[in-house]
């Protein structure tokens, strides 16, 4: 599967680096810092969910995208993969044109983040060009997903979205997830704004 993916992905143009457990894997992205990881939830030694949950914690780590590949189809294991910040979720088999579609809206949105104002609502600032969220001039600690709705709720400036146009607005509205997926990561926004 990881060559084959590999070479889908470098066919589509991208330069892609491949590792086959999760020592290796966090390894390499702290030695690189890509734009984008593809990480299979099982994987030999350190498991997809300690990688990600090791990222996300590591603030040099924490804004790269993750798109999690697995066997694992149940609503209660991508709500585990989403509450450790992973930005997309695809299940075992899927369809190799599907991937890249969501490897390409992933870095579409990453992208742009980079180039976008930063925003000041109360005592919460949001810089997307810096991934850099404070409160009350306090760094806070986002994963990709959680940043992504605080600043949609930012840029909504006090008009109500539901989970629909909040889950359009942060994923695209051809991302299939539960409504619970947002519910985990607002929850997980709240408590780090205190």
């Amino acid at each position: 599967l990881v060559e084959l993916v590999r070479f889908n992905v470098e066919r589509e143009g991208y330069e892609c680096r491949s590792v086959h457990n999760g020592t290796e894997a966090l390894a390499e992205v702290r030695r690189a810092r890509p734009d984008l990881i593809i990480l299979d939830r099982m994987l030999p030694g350190q498991s997809g969910d300690e990688v990600a949950s090791k990222l996300k914690r590591d603030a040099d780590c924490a804004a790269i995208p993750v798109i999690m590949l697995t066997a694992k189809a149940e609503e209660s294991d991508q709500l585990v993969g989403f509450a450790l910040g992973v930005d997309d979720y695809l299940t075992k088999p899927f369809s190799m044109k599907v991937l890249l579609a969501r490897i390409a809206a992933v870095l579409r949105r990453v992208g742009l983040a980079e180039s976008s104002e930063a925003v000041t609502i109360g005592p919460v600032s949001l810089d997307e060009g810096r991934h850099e969220v404070r409160a009350d001039g306090t760094p806070v600690m986002l994963t990709t997903m959680e940043f992504r709705i605080l600043k949609t709720l930012m840029v909504a400036n006090g008009r109500v979205l539901d989970r629909e146009q909040l889950i359009d607005a942060v994923l695209g509205p051809t991302v299939a997830i539960t409504d619970r997926t947002i519910d985990v990561h607002i929850a997980a926004v709240r408590k780090k704004l205190g």
